[in-house]
């Protein structure tokens, strides 16, 4: 759901890059806003080299890793023209690879897909391979030959960031096009989108225009020399600009939410002149509906590649798990991270997807990011070694957001558009008959009439749980909350177009009510939640409260009169409630997520500095605890 540049503090980014500035990471930086596919505001701090002018969306950075976006998107549209295949085997294209041994006898063959997911197996780089940048074509060729490379894991089985696995993509876009990758990218990507400011070689900008790299030395900035174009391009030797990165990061926004055609049809008009060479696609190479015609950027220019496959770039192709130092979770960083093809996808607690991808460099630092669900994106460039240009366009990025967010709450949106997690379809909304069913559960809740029950309920719903005793359940809660309604201080959750979840409240309290409709045409409920609190003075009221009391308490002691079941320790329950403890400080419950009522209940905590779910299970003949999750949230 687009949002209106109206809606946002575009200047409340000055006094945010004003204050990261002030931290002296580089002596220049440009930073940029994308809405609506355009650069809708951008500035700049400091300066482009020692004396010269501040930076401006037009000064030109060199930005590293965000390169690897590029070459992505080259190796994706070959394939969708038939030129490749990604399960292709890489030493088909890139015959040195025979010459790398791999870790064991039984691993596959190294592909084009492991190369673009970063899981052919190399070991991270960091920071070696920003030092191959200028590597000669042929002492590349003669490394990957003689087996001068080594493979840490079997191809296919692991993540691990590699810029040798993006340099030998590369050489694949060398032997597919049989041009230098440099002028395929011009070619393919950068002249069709217009992008003028951007390129492999400081020596084809105007030197007002480009900025000069730094590195900090006993409290001096000295320049670094600018690495000429080598062998390890395609992983980090893009320059570009602030301005025509924003027309970049414009064309990955613009792929969300699908729409155009539909019904799985491709008719021969639906693809672009001179996008397929004749025969030139392979059986499965384009999927119906990939293609069509007339696709273009956000910015209004015919955009190389489809939207279909701007999506899947962005969409996570393999998990990155956090390890090291016995970390299972990093409790102030997204809740997940992926890599898709040449892009990170964050599932950020608060707002949803993000894209993004970074750039460290000898002399430079820089971040693009963008959230696909409002199209909101920023973009940082910096020329400081390794600057820390994503700690800046993620905070310009939270303030648009919670602009987006306060502008939408303030017009009385129904909160679908925000917090929706990708891939987004289309419209990027839930279904109407999603908001409709909503409607009719709440008249249903508050006057139960059979005939209108069974109209609404797929056949499952009185299968999986009878009618009438959902019925009943009715009316127990509102004996345990008192009468209730809508709670319209809570926006309603949007999971997907099919599925919502809004809060019921009475003077007793709240609960979260869920439906989810069937994949039919006719829009049927499938699935019905109505969470039950439990009774006031029930066995599960009393260990709930117990359990609350020992997380407010700091979980320093087992209380007297709790016993669990042997399969979950005293120990344990304490160790995880002393985390939510920390987590939250004292805390309350919000409401009611899910339970029976007698055995089970699932609540959402609200503590001074942050949230939590506590899920617990009691047995249904005594009162010992017999199952705790506790779940931590921004």
């Amino acid at each position: 759901m687009p949002v209106p540049a109206d809606d946002l503090d575009l200047t409340a980014a000055d006094a945010i890059a004003a204050r990261f500035a002030e931290r002296g990471g580089q002596p220049g930086l440009a930073y940029g806003i994308v809405a609506n596919g355009q650069l809708v505001y951008s500035g700049g701090l400091g300066e482009r080299w020692s004396g010269g002018p501040v930076p401006d969306a037009d000064a030109v950075f060199r930005i590293a890793s965000m390169t690897k976006s590029f070459t992505a998107s080259l190796v994706l549209l070959l394939r969708d023209r038939g030129r490749l295949r990604l399960d292709d085997v890489a030493q088909n294209y890139v015959p040195e690879l025979r010459g790398v041994a791999l870790p064991s006898a039984d691993c596959p063959p190294i592909t084009i897909r492991h190369l673009l997911t970063m899981t052919a197996g190399f070991s991270t780089d960091d920071p070696w391979g920003d030092r191959q940048q200028g590597l000669d074509p042929a002492d590349f060729a003669r490394l990957l030959a003689t087996g001068g490379v080594r493979v840490a894991w079997a191809p296919g089985t692991t993540f691990e960031y590699s810029n040798l696995g993006y340099a030998i993509l590369g050489r694949v876009i060398e032997a597919v096009t049989g041009d230098e990758y440099a002028a395929a990218v011009r070619t393919h990507l950068l002249e069709p989108l217009g992008l003028t400011q951007t390129g492999y070689e400081a020596s084809q900008f105007d030197p007002s225009v480009l900025t000069r790299g730094y590195r900090r030395d006993s409290g001096r900035w000295l320049e670094v020399e600018h690495d000429p174009y080598g062998a390890f391009a395609p992983m980090g030797g893009v320059y570009s600009s602030v301005r025509d990165l924003a027309r970049w990061v414009a064309g990955f926004a613009d792929a969300f939410p699908a729409r155009g055609m539909g019904a799985g049809r491709l008719s021969a008009g639906d693809v672009s002149a001179g996008d397929l060479s004749a025969g030139a696609v392979s059986a499965g190479a384009v999927s119906a509906g990939a293609v069509s015609a007339g696709d273009v950027s956000a910015a209004g220019l015919p955009h190389p590649l489809t939207r279909s496959t701007r999506r899947e770039m962005q969409l996570a192709q393999v998990g990155i798990t956090r390890g090291g130092h016995g970390i299972v979770a990093d409790l102030t960083g997204p809740l997940s991270i992926s890599y898709g093809f040449g892009l990170f996808a964050e599932d950020d607690a608060s707002f949803g997807t993000i894209v993004q991808h970074s750039g460290g460099y000898p002399g430079y630092g820089s971040q693009m990011r963008w959230h696909p669900a409002t199209g909101l994106g920023t973009i940082v460039l910096a020329n400081g070694t390794y600057a820390a240009a994503g700690a800046l366009a993620s905070e310009l990025l939270t303030a648009l957001l919670g602009d987006a967010d306060r502008a939408a709450a303030a017009g009385g949106d129904d909160g679908s558009g925000y917090l929706l997690r990708g891939p987004f379809p289309a419209p990027g909304q839930p279904w109407a008959e999603t908001v409709a069913a909503r409607a009719a559960v709440d008249a249903l809740l508050a006057d139960w009439d059979e005939a209108a029950a069974g109209v609404l309920f797929a056949p499952n719903v009185d299968q999986d749980r009878p009618l009438a005793q959902r019925q009943a359940d009715v009316v127990r809660l509102g004996e345990r909350i008192g009468s209730f309604r809508p709670d319209a201080s809570r926006q309603p959750e949007f999971d997907s177009p099919a599925h919502c979840r809004w809060w019921l409240t009475g003077k007793l309290g709240t609960v979260a009510v869920q439906i989810k409709l069937a994949p039919l045409r006719q829009p049927l409920v499938q699935q019905l939640i109505v969470p039950l609190p439990p009774a006031a003075g029930s066995d599960l009221a009393e260990v709930l409260g117990q359990l609350i009391g020992i997380l407010n308490d700091g979980a320093r002691s087992w209380p007297e009169g709790l016993t669990s079941t042997d399969g979950l320790s005293a120990s344990e329950v304490l160790r995880r409630l002393r985390i939510a403890s920390a987590w939250c400080g004292p805390c309350r419950v919000d409401s009611y997520l899910a339970g029976n009522g007698s055995t089970t209940a699932t609540v959402w905590l609200i503590g001074q500095e942050g949230r939590a779910e506590l899920a617990a299970e009691i047995d249904d003949t005594d009162r010992v605890l017999t199952r705790l999750t506790v779940s931590l949230a921004h």
